[in-house]
């Protein structure tokens, strides 16, 4: 693993020499799961005022609420001292920009790669896109009825969280 990853490795040896978190165990500390982007503008435990241990961050393209999002929620809530959840997409995100379509074709004109059989969920209308994953996870048969659900929207140029009431 060395060549294109010597730059992290040695971060990381820099990084054990004062590694302070040994006594943390899996469990969310602060009963907390944020669902967010992959977008690397975003620092979910930064802007939030967590540190390491707190909360569990799930991040995808997009923030959306997939199946392996769920999966992962039970797990969290069930397994790991999740009880409430946080998705929190961001503004100036490259999958509100455009839709599946547009992707496969951006894709396959510019790489000749074929990614008709992935969805990528893209997300044209975020408000509406947001609703419909706090609902999923609201109304899913494998979550308890008393979790408790937020959705807000982050602006990466302000570092503001912008909460949305349903």
């Amino acid at each position: 693993m060395t060549g294109a990853f010597d730059d992290l490795l040695a971060a990381n040896d820099e990084y054990a020499r004062t590694f302070a978190h040994s006594d943390l165990t899996g469990r969310a500390l602060r009963g907390l799961a944020v669902v967010t982007c992959m977008d690397s503008r975003i620092d979910p435990l930064g802007l939030l005022g967590l540190t390491a241990g707190d909360a569990k961050i799930l991040r995808n393209a997009g923030a959306r609420v997939t199946d392996d999002v769920l999966r992962t929620l039970v797990l969290a809530v069930y397994l790991l001292g999740v009880d409430r959840v946080l998705v929190m997409p961001h503004t100036d995100c490259r999958m509100s920009k455009s839709t599946d379509a547009d992707v496969h074709e951006l894709i396959a004109d510019k790489y000749g790669v074929d990614t008709r059989s992935l969805e990528f969920h893209t997300v044209p209308d975020q408000d509406a896109a947001l609703r419909h994953d706090l609902m999923r996870i609201r109304t899913s048969p494998f979550l308890p009825p008393g979790l408790r659900v937020g959705g807000a929207l982050y602006d990466v140029h302000t570092g503001k969280l912008m909460p949305v009431e349903v």
